[in-house]
């Protein structure tokens, strides 16, 4: 319950916003008891990254496990607040060296296990007819997503649908969805709102 705290805080507010006395009175707890469980911030920090990291892979297993892996990391990348989550926890990372090293492990977890999916197939070892690695594949799907959301929290917008429909064009040449399926799409490329948006 205090993790998921955290993440409303987050992403309402920015991870600077995140104390002992804000996630206890989101909590509806004690400031005294969050730091029980939290000694400090790194602990905080560094149990969400472990339990997010946890579930986002067990779905993402999931998804590569069917014949359109690509499309299942597309989904996972395009999720507009795990990404926007990914940048506040990267934000307190350049501050925090356990945060980063952490953070920096769930990821490489989750790009070994993407490659591992597709490595062995042909059909990603080409790119619009040029020979590509698979691994950079991957980087693209997985960072394109990620980008618009840091971009976004700027207030820049250019380039963004292209760049997403350009990806989306090369997932239906590799991996085509049977007739009459609905494409999954990008899925934030509205601008995200901030805690000081008045319409958020």
């Amino acid at each position: 319950m205090l993790l998921d705290c955290v993440v409303q805080l987050m992403l309402e507010e920015g991870y600077a916003a995140v104390s002992y006395r804000s996630l206890a009175a989101k909590a509806g707890v004690t400031a005294g008891l969050v730091q029980y469980y939290f000694p400090t911030f790194d602990d905080l920090f560094i149990a969400l990254v472990r339990d997010r990291a946890e579930r986002s892979l067990r779905k993402l297993e999931r998804g590569l496990r069917t014949d359109r892996p690509l499309r299942a990391l597309w989904k996972y990348a395009n999720h507009k607040d795990a990404a926007a989550l990914t940048a506040e926890l990267m934000c307190a990372g350049n501050h925090r060296k356990r945060i980063r090293a952490e953070m920096a492990k769930a990821g490489e977890d989750a790009r070994e296990l993407v490659l591992a999916a597709v490595a062995g197939n042909a059909k990603y070892r080409n790119f619009y007819g040029a020979p590509v690695s698979p691994d950079v594949v991957v980087f693209l799907i997985t960072s394109m997503p990620r980008m618009v959301v840091l971009e976004q929290a700027a207030g820049m917008s250019t380039s963004h649908a292209e760049t997403m429909a350009f990806l989306e064009r090369y997932l239906d040449r590799v991996e085509p969805l049977p007739k009459g399926s609905a494409a999954s799409g990008p899925i934030f490329l509205a601008p995200v709102r901030g805690a000081n948006d008045p319409d958020a």
